[in-house]
């Protein structure tokens, strides 16, 4: 988290898990609660990273991690329940890039 430059990822209050059985053509997806489910349920922003299995258990260590990190980037820097669009995340990477990171 640290080596991109993503502090604001509040680790706790990010969950994995791994799915079977999809037919979606997606590697990993990325899930916000809503603000007003956040506001309903009494508690903070939480995110979950769903790893579709059939597709991700078949990447090498490296396509792993930058699947994983391609889903963090959706997390916005407001950890407030939203999630970044894939146009916004080209250009969070290219930051990332000039930045140092990996």
């Amino acid at each position: 988290i640290e080596e991109y430059s993503l502090k604001h990822i509040d680790l706790n209050r990010v969950l994995f898990f791994r799915s079977f059985g999809s037919k979606s053509k997606a590697i990993a997806r990325c899930w916000a609660l809503p603000r007003l489910w956040q506001q309903a349920l009494g508690i903070e922003a939480h995110y979950v990273v769903e790893v579709i299995w059939e597709r991700f258990g078949k990447l090498d260590e490296k396509g792993r991690k930058r699947v994983i990190l391609h889903e963090l980037l959706h997390i916005p820097k407001s950890f407030s329940g939203g999630l970044r669009n894939h146009h916004v995340l080209r250009r969070v990477l290219n930051e990332l890039q000039k930045g140092g990171g990996r």
